[in-house]
């Protein structure tokens, strides 16, 4: 198990924190500093999947004012001490899991997906804090989270991400 921590920590990533339904891992989520980006990666459980940060802007978009049905919570990650915001968060493009004739609208990730931020070095990096929810076909299972910070990552390409939308 050192050994294993190690070889994260010389990829870069913080330790690991993962969240467990029973004896089984829905999500891993890791972060790192990347030059002047902030990185946050989960990785998914088979059959698990969660939500882009956009997610409830992306819903109340397609239902056109009606009412959902049902609403999948975003992911949310908060900077803690000795960082701040220097520009727009980017994530993964996300995948439409929408069921319009449910009046059921959400969009996420399964397997891996990525959220990078512009950051300001203000001070000592410790944790950040991740909010979210995980899902399979059955259950759901709410997140909250406070992840290490990693350093000397390589910076992330923007290859596949987007910026999040706000409005």
């Amino acid at each position: 198990m050192k050994i294993l921590g190690l070889l994260l920590m010389a990829a870069g990533w913080g330790a690991p924190v993962e969240v467990r339904v029973d004896d089984e891992v829905c999500a891993t989520y890791e972060a790192k500093l990347a030059g002047e980006e902030l990185v946050v990666r989960v990785k998914l459980g088979k059959g698990w999947h969660t939500f882009a940060m956009d997610n409830a802007l992306r819903a109340a978009e397609a239902l056109k004012g009606k009412k959902a049905l049902g609403m999948d919570q975003p992911t949310k990650v908060t900077v803690g001490d000795g960082l701040t915001l220097a520009g727009p968060w980017k994530q993964t493009a996300p995948t439409d899991f929408s069921k319009p004739e449910l009046r059921i609208f959400t969009w996420g990730y399964e397997g891996e997906a990525v959220f990078v931020v512009p950051v300001k070095r203000v001070g000592e990096v410790g944790k950040i804090g991740v909010k979210a929810q995980a899902c399979t076909a059955s259950i759901c299972k709410n997140i909250d989270v406070k992840v290490d910070v990693g350093t000397a990552g390589e910076k992330v390409e923007g290859a596949g991400l987007e910026v999040v939308r706000t409005n």
